[in-house]
């Protein structure tokens, strides 16, 4: 089986549930037409399948290593990435004025989501890249933007993301790693840094490190936190990579999976860098980053479902095994129980990609829609970013689980490919703050606008609801009952927001799922029947999970933590 990009799923969540063709309304984005969508995502989409997908097992069988200091990469790669780099796709969201398309966040959306269903080892590069050039648009120097942005966005360059040390993992204000002033405008990092996505490779002709640091007198914790740039190679008097910096890669982890992926510990040894930002401005920079990855790696899970979905299908629909129970193809697709596994593929893996999808649009619209709306729409999508990471990284997690097993047996030979879903996906919902921390993001900061950002799409839900609900789905108790769970929320101690936030968080993506799934089914009958299995079978799952959200801590706290060991 070869993955297949589904652009007819995408174009019709982006046309009819997330309204996509506003954007070309807009004076900023008024070149991303219907038209140029089709032609953007069509080209993506063939380059996906043709030049990404092969190298999937590749990665896997032959991983990066590190050898005598040098990055080897595996085979095929460095074509893959430059595919990726001639392309354009780096920077299509990218600001013109340094070599990007400047197309909208919510095509770039899908293409990488395109890409990570193909390979999700390599595409993490390029998501890397991507997040530091929009860290860089935002609060690098005027010269750091003109001599490294044109080179990131065009894949001459790398980027990577330097945040977790030994003993600062999730609380990155615990971070040693130290930046001393040399008087001449760079400092000196020294620290050892570990799980740097790309750290390093053989095909960019520099890769450039962001590096979070501490300030001599700094302040404890993160108010005391500020960023650098640390290029592996100092850039001359011309802009071209001079002399190596004081930096290394000390080894390679050795992962459960994206084998293919070279995941560094990075040592600094007064490595030259540049401030990006003001001092002690550390995280609002690096959170830049961060949010524009938290929504890729959401998308990064979505790939991976959808193509774990794929895999799935075209194995049920060839084998054969036992009799089945109605005429059909006579594969086991027609078995009620694989059906069942399929038909809960398909509703979680729509559902993620219509919530990725609102996600990319409102942050789009939050720059391109007029003055007085702008907040509204950055709201909206601030509040789906912890959602469209944590929900859509489970969502690839269970979906690759679920393909497994509709292989039988065959799911646990590496040869058929179904396992390597599984074990590639996992780090996701660990990447970018994990999704228990999404899950407090949500019932905390997102809710600190006294629930504002939550009713406006509860009333978006409720609308759907009184609009083309056939009886029985319930759309609109499942609302009723999460509208009440908010305001439990908004009246709760921390402590028991906490306690409830992943079953609150869980219950907002199978609502918004049933929510975009009859949207969908509303201009396309014959999306019908699966918007019906997921409002019926999964959406009473959201309800269990509002029940959990709203008990509080006392029952997580009611067994002695010495007990734990009994």
């Amino acid at each position: 089986m070869t993955y297949r990009a589904p652009l007819g799923e995408i174009e019709h969540i982006l046309t009819h549930v997330v309204g996509a063709g506003r954007l070309a309304a807009t004076p900023l984005f008024a070149e991303a037409t219907a038209e140029t969508r089709a032609a953007v995502l069509g080209e993506a989409a063939r380059m996906a399948e043709e030049r990404l997908a092969p190298l999937q097992r590749a990665g896997d069988l032959h991983p990066a290593r590190l050898e005598n200091g040098v990055v080897r990469t595996s085979p095929g790669f460095a074509d893959g990435f430059a595919a990726i780099a001639e392309g354009g796709w780096i920077g299509i969201a990218a600001n013109p004025e340094h070599g990007g398309m400047g197309l909208p966040l919510t095509f770039g959306t899908a293409v990488n989501e395109m890409m990570a269903s193909a390979c999700l080892s390599l595409s993490l590069c390029p998501l890397m890249s991507q997040g530091q050039i929009e860290a860089l648009e935002h609060h690098a120097s005027d010269a750091i933007r003109a001599l490294y942005l044109p080179k990131l966005i065009s894949g001459e360059w790398t980027g990577t993301m330097n945040l977790t040390e030994p003993q600062a993992g999730s609380d990155v204000g615990a971070l040693r790693t130290t930046a001393e002033p040399r008087g001449d405008g760079t400092y000196a990092i020294t620290g050892q840094k570990i799980y740097i996505s790309w750290g390093d490779n053989d095909f960019a002709r520099n890769v450039c490190h962001l590096v979070l640091a501490r300030l001599p007198g700094a302040p404890a914790g993160t108010r005391g936190v500020s960023l650098f740039l640390a290029p592996k190679f100092i850039p001359d008097e011309e802009g071209r990579p001079g002399r190596r910096n004081s930096l290394a890669v000390v080894s390679l982890e050795h992962k459960l999976g994206l084998h293919g992926s070279p995941t560094a510990v990075m040592q600094y040894d007064g490595a030259t860098a540049w401030l990006i930002g003001p001092e002690g401005g550390g995280m609002a920079a690096m959170f830049t980053m961060m949010n524009n990855a938290r929504l890729g790696v959401g998308v990064e899970g979505l790939g991976v479902a959808e193509a774990a979905t794929q895999k799935a299908v075209a194995f049920a629909m060839e084998r054969r095994q036992g009799r089945t129970p109605v005429e059909g193809t006579g594969a086991i697709i027609d078995h009620p129980n694989i059906r069942r596994k399929l038909m809960r593929m398909k509703a979680l893996t729509a559902a993620a990609r219509a919530i990725c999808l609102d996600c990319a649009f409102s942050l789009d619209m939050a720059r391109a829609a007029p003055e007085a709306a702008r907040a509204g729409w950055a709201a909206r999508g601030a509040f789906l970013t912890p959602i469209a990471k944590a929900f859509s990284t489970d969502i690839g997690h269970e979906v690759a689980q679920i393909g497994v097993q509709v292989h039988g047996g065959m799911g646990f030979i590496e040869e058929t490919g179904a396992a390597q879903y599984a074990r590639d996906v996992r780090v996701t919902m660990i990447y970018e703050g994990t999704n228990g921390i999404q899950a407090m993001d949500l019932v905390g900061r997102k809710l600190s606008d006294g629930g504002a950002a939550a009713r406006g799409l509860l009333a978006e839900i409720a609308e759907s609801a009184a609009a083309g609900e056939a009886p029985g789905l319930r759309l609109g108790e499942a609302r009723a009952r999460l509208d009440a769970a908010t305001e439990w929320m908004l009246g709760a101690e921390a402590i028991d927001r906490n306690a409830g936030a992943t079953p609150y968080l869980r219950a907002w993506g199978l609502i918004l799922g049933g929510h975009y799934l009859l949207r969908a089914a509303a201009a396309d009958e014959a999306r019908l029947p699966l918007a019906v299995f997921h409002l019926r079978q999964l959406l009473p799952e959201a309800e269990a999970a509002l029940e959990a959200a709203v008990e509080g801590a006392a029952p997580l706290y009611a067994l002695p933590a010495e007990a734990f060991g009994a």
